[in-house]
């Protein structure tokens, strides 16, 4: 499978309250299936996936410049993964 469908993982205080319940949340590629997805975080993290969550997020809109001309964003894809139990990634393992 090909990892760089994967892009970062997300770092946020909601992500990391998921993470305590075993999902975890990684921003990935806009075409990516959920397949490939998952055949992704498999081979880098080498876990089980019991099921993932995908989620379009519109880019942000925004006026800028004199004439006040409205700009959107990029917009990103996340997977919400969740795993075996008793399984972890160590990316979103936070100390004290």
């Amino acid at each position: 499978m090909n990892t760089s469908i994967i892009l970062a993982p997300v770092i946020s205080e909601k992500s990391m309250q998921l993470a305590q319940n075993g999902s975890y949340t990684f921003l990935v590629d806009t075409l990516a299936t959920k397949g490939q997805i998952s055949g992704a975080i498999e081979d880098a993290f080498k876990v089980n996936i019991i099921s993932i969550k995908t989620v379009t997020v519109a880019g942000a809109r925004k006026r800028t410049g004199k004439k006040r001309i409205e700009v959107v964003g990029k917009r990103r894809k996340k997977a919400i993964v969740s795993l075996k139990k008793g399984q972890k990634i160590d990316l979103f393992d936070v100390q004290g």
